[in-house]
């Protein structure tokens, strides 16, 4: 755990803008592609030392968000490219790609815009593409449209408040974050806001049909769920996943929109094994 806290932020200069990345481990390289206001420091330091264990597991700042240089693209097509720049920077030839969130939605983008690149996308807490039928619940914008999110706002916002387990790996997961987090780094403002939502509504017009071709794509897709995520809920992949060529979903109960936070343990061997076996 000590190597990740300690680890170099880099950049990989791109000439239009410097995307600020992390690097852990060795091996395959996975691509983690962050939430809405995330930044390097956001994701659970545990989740990321596990799957670091096996794989090159690869975490950075968007364009225009955290440490990174130029501006967030409205659209998740465009921001897509991000992932797609920073690997031909680092001279990667294939990645996983793992999108939480709103970065599920770039993932996804990303896996079929460049297929010669994505071997296996993995999916947590997001939604697929186009119309769903559930929406995204009022209490995700009550919490995550504040300045700055407190403790008890991560509770609602990314687990179970109503369950005893999920509060506590609801501390846990503070604490690990928090040990060293840049907290002015993350967006806060509602003009960015506003871009992040550009590409969420972009992504539910789906002009690029990507509803039909994320299911027919013969790449590799583990979907990862609570059962309650009142951002991106679980029941919009019921109707869908059926359809699909090549996907596999775990739905943990008792747990809301951070399952590879509650359980990082355990998410990290689920998402292991995917890329060995699938």
């Amino acid at each position: 755990m000590k190597k990740i806290y300690d680890a170099e932020t880099r950049f990989a200069d791109l000439g239009d803008r410097k995307i600020a990345y992390r690097s852990y481990g060795k091996g395959k390289a996975i691509i983690f592609v962050n939430r809405f206001r995330g930044i390097l420091d956001t994701w659970d330091p545990l989740f990321v030392a596990m799957l670091a264990e096996k794989f090159n597991v690869i975490v950075f700042d968007y364009s225009g968000i955290g440490s990174s240089t130029g501006s967030l693209a409205p659209d998740v097509t465009i921001v897509a490219k991000d992932v797609k720049d920073l690997a031909d920077f680092l001279k990667l030839d294939s990645v996983v790609v793992l999108g939480w969130s709103y970065g599920g939605l770039v993932a996804q983008a990303a896996t079929l815009l460049y297929p010669n690149l994505v071997t296996h996308a993995v999916l947590v807490g997001t939604n697929p593409p186009g119309q769903n039928e559930i929406p995204i619940e009022q209490a995700f914008f009550d919490a995550a449209l504040k300045t700055l999110n407190d403790f008890e706002d991560e509770i609602v916002l990314f687990f179970e408040p109503k369950s005893e387990s999920s509060r506590f790996a609801a501390k846990a997961s503070h604490d690990r974050i928090h040990k060293k987090i840049e907290i002015a780094k993350i967006p806060s403002t509602m003009d960015v806001f506003q871009l992040y939502f550009g590409g969420g509504d972009g992504f539910r017009e789906d002009i690029l049909n990507f509803r039909e071709q994320i299911k027919k794509t013969k790449t590799p897709i583990l979907i990862i769920m609570g059962d309650h995520d009142i951002s991106f809920a679980v029941d919009n992949w019921y109707p869908f996943i059926n359809q699909m060529a090549n996907a596999q979903m775990i739905v943990y109960s008792g747990t809301g929109h951070a399952p590879q936070h509650q359980f990082p343990e355990l998410t990290s061997k689920y998402i292991s094994n995917f890329i060995k076996y699938a």
